[in-house]
């Protein structure tokens, strides 16, 4: 500084920041001097050259009020409560004024003229020196030409500049350096030992102190030879607060995606350049539709500092002129590639997210339009990932719900090569969801205390992100139902009473249903009569399956397991799938039968049986029903003939052990043993059981369970019918009984107010039996 007048002198004993040994202070001289402050007006600093210094300015009557003991030409004083200044002296500023420069003033939030408190700082006399001093650097004002700045250098000048002062996080400093102005605001400190000090927001700055810097992805600084730390302020935050981004259920698919794509970058360049391995250029995020995987693009690009992602639509890059697409994929490189020419490891990093990839990026030759352009995409899209001239300062996120249908080259390292599957979230992860989507109600007070959002996750099994936000919805809009006047429309309406209750959301878990949630209602059709009590053997068939179902839930040995159940046409082999499934309370069940697949292609059929498979590996917990298989392979005597196609692929999924995390159990219905048999299906199954047809104590404990004949008459209707009889006839039987001549009565026979008629009932048998 030119004018030695207000050169900042340091408040030590000949060294530059050590603090001062103050004999005679007590720590309650230092709570005195600390509580009286005084009350100064607000003046612009003497000078620019004092403006630079960092030092607050006062008359020469004002300093002995700062100093800590007689004898020194500076002082330390608390400004405004909010940051500790070295205070010198000066003649330009008046008694009772502080001079202050503009960052000063903005920091205390005063203006000239102002009034503001400054009170003699005492520091502490142990602990108190700064070790490390974490800062962030910007131009005072960017002209548009970036700096590169040795980080050693200029940790050397600072030290040698500010040695002495005390700095506080929080604090922006202004230093002129290499005929340029720029400011460090305090982001964090390190204390030496931090012991008895309870203040570890500031310290003195000393010769030994080292400095760790950072700078906005957009500052225009890049910092050189920083010897550890990040270069760069890649996130805007170092708080990842996902439930604040509106995130949830997705915690540790956000670590790995940190781990794979980010962790490399936050370290300086020469680092990773001394590792030898390049940054990861690609990543993946695939999964059922409406689990979140825009969603995680969307918030990466806001956790990011510097260049705004560029977001593509897979089909939004098709141009119908030769030669455009083409061009329109090298376009979203072209900024990559000249920040690198410019830069080179000094370069930002560039987003491009590319929404439904699957759209443009399919499997090379899988297209027949005549014109090539998929595949020229793909070739344009792999050369400028991992071309001859690849770039290094770009990370491309893709996304689909159909990763079976992507380019395989594309998912190769180097290229997309971090594949993280987003998937349906676990009771935690819907917790998370649902607290986020009900968060503003809670605020607002317009969510009753009766709500249980964790009884709600637990009720929501394999419901998505999206599925859990429409059960929010639809909740609201039965509490907003409740307030509207359908007779007078116009009236006014009653906001303070709206009210959303776990009433609400019952109503609204009948209405949202999960598009990968169990087949309930298709599979009560398969027991139209419930599940009567048809004997012992019976009874131990469940049992069989209910055992199945626990041991692919508990245990981490079995992950698969398959029941064959077969038996005689109408012994009830669908129903007691249908029962083991619906009484198992798997999250994921559905069903395969050749009813909804009538009229569709071979090909057809194993791809909606593929899907089926694919869909349950997304549920912790899947059943799958194969009902009739002999229908499914269509089967027939005459010939025989049976669609190969359909069987092996039946044969390769019965035995595909589904992904990690996921079980699965599949049950099959038969009522040709032989034939599956000499097909290989039987051994394909882990168990087989055989249901047997009722026999007459079988028939006797089903016809009590339905309570539809008088005691005298049960013994009389077992003599006429045959010694085994499938359940599904006899139930036949006993409804064209119950009918009566002329087609009334059942309901009352059923209803337990009228009983059979015996006669009518081996009339019926004799039908039947012709």
């Amino acid at each position: 500084m030119s004018n030695s007048r207000y050169r900042p002198v340091p408040h030590s004993d000949g060294q530059l920041g050590r603090p001062v040994e103050r004999p005679g202070y007590s720590n309650q001289d230092k709570m005195s001097s600390s509580s009286q402050g005084t009350t100064m007006k607000v003046m612009n600093s003497p000078g620019t050259d004092c403006a630079l210094t960092n030092c607050a300015y006062v008359s020469p009557s004002d300093l002995p009020r700062f100093v800590l003991r007689q004898g020194l030409s500076s002082g330390l004083g608390l400004v405004g409560n909010s940051m500790v200044l070295t205070i010198l002296a000066s003649e330009v500023i008046q008694p009772g004024a502080i001079g202050l420069n503009a960052i000063h003033r903005r920091n205390v939030k005063v203006s000239a003229n102002d009034s503001v408190t400054v009170v003699r700082f005492v520091p502490p006399e142990r602990g108190f020196n700064l070790v490390l001093l974490t800062v962030e650097l910007e131009f005072v004002k960017f002209r548009g030409k970036p700096e590169q700045l040795d980080a050693q250098i200029l940790a050397k000048e600072l030290q040698k500049r500010f040695a002495g002062q005390v700095l506080t996080v929080g604090q922006k400093v202004t230093f002129e350096y290499v005929g340029t102005n720029y400011t460090f605001c305090v982001n964090q400190t390190l204390l030496e030992g931090n012991s008895g000090n309870d203040d570890s927001t500031r310290g003195i700055l000393t010769s030994e102190t080292h400095f760790m810097f950072e700078t906005p992805g957009n500052s225009g600084i890049k910092m050189l030879n920083q010897s550890g730390g990040s270069s760069t302020n890649l996130f805007k935050s170092k708080d990842f607060n996902f439930q604040k981004l509106g995130i949830g259920g997705l915690d540790n698919e956000f670590q790995d995606i940190f781990r794979r794509a980010f962790a490399s970058r936050v370290f300086p360049p020469h680092v990773i350049s001394k590792l030898g391995i390049p940054h990861v250029k690609g990543m993946l995020l695939w999964g059922p539709p409406g689990t979140g995987k825009t969603l995680i693009a969307r918030q990466i690009g806001k956790m990011l500092n510097g260049r705004e992602p560029k977001i593509v639509n897979g089909p939004e890059i098709l141009s119908k002129f030769v030669g455009e697409t083409e061009k329109n994929v090298r376009d979203l490189f072209a900024d990559a590639e000249k920040d690198q020419r410019e830069h080179g490891d000094g370069s930002e990093l560039h987003i491009i997210i590319f929404d439904e990839i699957d759209a443009i990026c399919k499997a090379r030759g899988s297209t027949r339009d005549g014109t090539g352009v998929h595949d020229s995409i793909v070739n344009q899209l792999l050369t400028k990932i991992d071309g001859v001239e690849s770039l290094n300062n770009i990370l491309l996120i893709g996304m689909t719900n159909r990763k079976d249908m992507l380019d395989e080259a594309l998912l190769r390292p180097g290229r997309l090569e971090v594949q993280i599957e987003i998937g349906l979230p676990d009771e935690k992860g819907r917790v998370q969801i649902l607290n986020i989507h009900s968060n503003k109600m809670k605020q607002n007070s317009f969510l009753s205390e009766n709500v249980n959002l964790e009884e709600l996750a637990a009720r929501t099994k394999n419901f998505s992100g999206a599925e859990l936000e429409g059960l929010v919805k639809s909740a609201v809009s039965f509490a907003l139902n409740r307030q509207v006047n359908f007779d007078d429309l116009n009236q006014s309406l009653d906001e303070d009473n709206i009210k959303v209750t776990m009433d609400d959301f019952l109503h609204a878990l009948q209405e949202v249903k999960p598009a990968f949630g169990a087949a309930i209602s298709s599979l009560e059709m398969c027991r139209l009569n419930g599940m009567l009590d048809c004997g012992p053997r019976h009874k131990r068939i469940q049992e069989t399956g209910m055992a199945l179902t626990e041991q692919v839930k508990t245990s981490e040995r079995t992950p698969l397991l398959s029941c064959l159940i077969e038996g005689p046409s109408g012994s009830g082999k669908t129903a007691l799938a249908a029962t083991i499934a619906i009484d198992s309370d798997f999250p994921f069940i559905k069903i395969v039968s050749a009813e909804s697949m009538v009229g569709l292609t071979e090909s057809t059929k194993c791809g909606i049986i593929g899907k089926i498979f694919e869909d349950a590996y997304k549920s912790p917990l899947s059943i799958i029903i194969l009902d009739d298989i002999e229908r499914i392979i269509e089967f027939v005597n005459i010939g025989p003939r049976f669609s190969n196609l359909i069987l092996q692929t039946l044969l390769v999924l019965i035995k595909r052990v589904p992904p990690k995390g996921r079980k699965l159990l599949v049950i099959g219905t038969t009522s040709m043993r032989s034939v599956m048999e000499s097909m290989d299906v039987v051994s394909a199954f882990n168990v087989a059981v055989h249901v047997p047809m009722l026999n007459h104590e079988d028939i006797k404990k089903v016809l009590a369970g339905l309570n539809v004949f008088a005691p005298r008459d049960v013994d009389s209707a077992l003599a006429v019918l045959d010694e085994e009889m499938p359940i599904k006839k006899l139930l036949t039987l006993v409804e064209m009984s119950a009918q009566g001549k002329s087609g009334e009565g059942a309901e009352a026979v059923y209803a337990g107010k009228e009983k059979i008629d015996i006669s009518r009932f081996v009339d019926c048998y004799n039908d039947l039996a012709s």
